[in-house]
């Protein structure tokens, strides 16, 4: 066996294939899952995420646009439209930082932090038997 960029030259048996293909089938469900129970609660997928950004900032105090961007892998400018239709349907604020007038800072209103728990309880339940189903595709591999 030689190794090439950090892969075997072997080829993959047909499981593997499956396997992978599982996954990926897995990940879709979620995914569709997740879009469907925001546009249920009348948020687009966007601005699910951008409200699980906010809230689960990792970060010291509030995080900024820059720092949304970042975490949803979004151009800044794209970041800023999604923020501009989050706060314009009411769901953040923006404030200026007070240490640096450049920066703004986000923060979720209380229609936001509903939306946010009322998704975060159904995408828990869907994780735990998505957590089953992925496991049986990533112990196969």
């Amino acid at each position: 066996m030689t190794e090439r960029a950090g892969r075997s030259t072997h080829a993959l048996r047909p499981g593997d294939y499956r396997s992978l293909a599982g996954f990926r089938r897995s990940l879709r469900l979620f995914l569709r899952f997740s879009e469907d129970a925001a546009r249920a609660a009348g948020i687009t997928p966007s601005q699910h995420q951008l409200l699980l950004a906010v809230k689960g900032h990792a970060g010291p105090g509030q995080p900024s646009v820059g720092e949304a961007a970042e975490a949803l892998q979004l151009r800044h400018h794209s970041a800023v439209e999604l923020v501009d239709r989050a706060e314009a349907a009411g769901l953040v604020v923006r404030q200026a930082d007070p240490d640096d007038g450049r920066r703004h800072l986000l923060a979720l209103t209380g229609d936001g932090e509903a939306k946010l728990d009322e998704l975060s309880w159904l995408h828990r339940d869907e994780l735990r038997r998505f957590r089953t189903e992925v496991m049986e595709h990533l112990r196969e591999l």
